[in-house]
């Protein structure tokens, strides 16, 4: 609490060490990783979360490790044009909240980074379907708009992606496709 870290660490490891089997050492080794995760080491504390959650599966503190690892990844999202695994380690983590965890305090969180995390995709899948519309890859642009109204059908991009597909079908002359998406966009 006061944010003497390194004190804290210390602390942390004499704790373990005397007491490897208590409870306490268990809470010590995830508040090791928190330490990380607030120095933005997330490697270590991904690694750090993971062998408590492998070693100690009944934990009773076990949502809170998942949630730290699920914000590791999270914090690691730096925008939708950059390469997607952290979006995907994120989503994966904070789902594994919601399914393990149901009632944690942690749950409506994740809830809401999902929303977060799913926008981010569909707004990677819309860039790169811009990106082959201009070099007029027309296939290639109607599978990624498709791919975010198939599987972000709630996302904010969606009616631009059935535009998109409306556009991208007038310019192929596939009239009878561009009329029926016209007419869901409507």
């Amino acid at each position: 609490e006061n944010k003497n870290y390194d004190l804290a660490l210390e602390k942390f490891k004499d704790l373990e060490i005397k007491f490897p089997l208590s409870s306490e050492a268990v809470q010590s080794q995830i508040m090791s990783a928190f330490i990380d995760y607030i120095g933005m080491n997330y490697t270590d504390a991904i690694f750090k979360l993971d062998r408590v959650i492998k070693r100690y599966p009944s934990y009773k503190n076990n949502d809170y490790a998942y949630y730290m690892k699920a914000m590791c990844y999270y914090e690691q999202i730096e925008n939708e044009q950059l390469d997607g695994a952290n979006n995907i380690l994120a989503l994966e983590n904070f789902q594994q909240i919601i399914n393990r965890f149901p009632e944690s305090e942690y749950a409506r969180d994740s809830e809401q980074k999902i929303i977060s995390i799913k926008e981010n995709i569909a707004a990677k899948h819309m860039n790169i379907g811009f990106f082959y519309l201009k070099k007029k890859k027309y296939f290639a642009a109607l599978n990624r708009y498709k791919k975010v109204i198939n599987e972000h059908s709630e996302s904010k991009f969606t009616p631009e992606a059935l535009h998109r597909l409306v556009e991208i079908y007038y310019t192929l002359g596939m009239i009878d496709d561009a009329k029926k998406t016209a007419a869901t966009l409507g």
